[in-house]
């Protein structure tokens, strides 16, 4: 192995070390007590390495955003498994309820926070997402192929089963379930049957 070579497996490693010491801050502390020190002092190195590969907080967590995404993504293809579209969307959709619910600091990260974003305020396209998205939105294509629900646009069905699960944990996240004075596992229950009946409104 060269020394160029050597360099970048040992900056990519850095990085992640970075990353995976962000990831178990977030998790444990949540985005406010998450810093660049505290961080530093999570992985053994001074804040001053850390901001050689990272400008600020927002960069990084932008990364940990993506480290995220990528673990929905899995969530969905071991889940997500069915032959038949529809069947598969419903798979998609009690998926992304499930990894929203069992990792609300994750999922605050990922469709809730605005901190993020701010890495991308001047570019036009959000990447992080983008697996995920085409994940569900080939599944949708499959399904107005077969007609098998009521929409004939892909976007316009992925944004509206999107909106639909998103609402749906989001709420239970930020504690706006607690008007419906319920006990946890009635919450859980609540939105899966949700969700189930919105689909079957959908479908033809």
């Amino acid at each position: 192995m060269g020394i160029n070579e050597r360099k970048v497996r040992e900056r990519n490693e850095m990085r992640q070390r970075i990353i995976q010491g962000a990831i178990h801050m977030f998790m444990t502390e949540g985005y406010e007590k998450t810093s660049i020190r505290n961080i530093a002092e999570k992985i053994e190195y001074s804040p001053a390495t850390i901001y050689l590969y990272y400008k600020d907080k927002d960069e990084l967590l932008y990364d940990v955003q993506k480290e995220a995404f990528q673990g929905l993504l899995v969530e969905f293809q071991a889940r997500a498994t069915a032959t038949d579209p529809f069947e598969r969307l419903t798979q998609i959709c009690q998926t992304y309820v499930r990894f929203g619910l069992t990792n609300q600091e994750m999922y605050n990260l990922m469709f809730i926070l605005k901190a993020p974003m701010n890495v991308i305020e001047e570019q036009e396209y959000w990447k992080n997402g983008d697996d995920c998205f085409a994940f569900l939105t080939t599944c949708i294509h499959e399904c107005i192929q077969l007609k098998q629900i009521r929409y004939d646009n892909v976007m316009i069905a992925a944004l509206s089963v999107w909106s639909m699960a998103h609402g749906l944990v989001s709420l239970d996240i930020c504690c706006r379930m607690k008007v419906m004075e319920m006990e946890e596992e009635g919450v859980v229950h609540a939105i899966t049957a949700s969700v189930n009946e919105y689909l079957k409104l959908i479908k033809n």
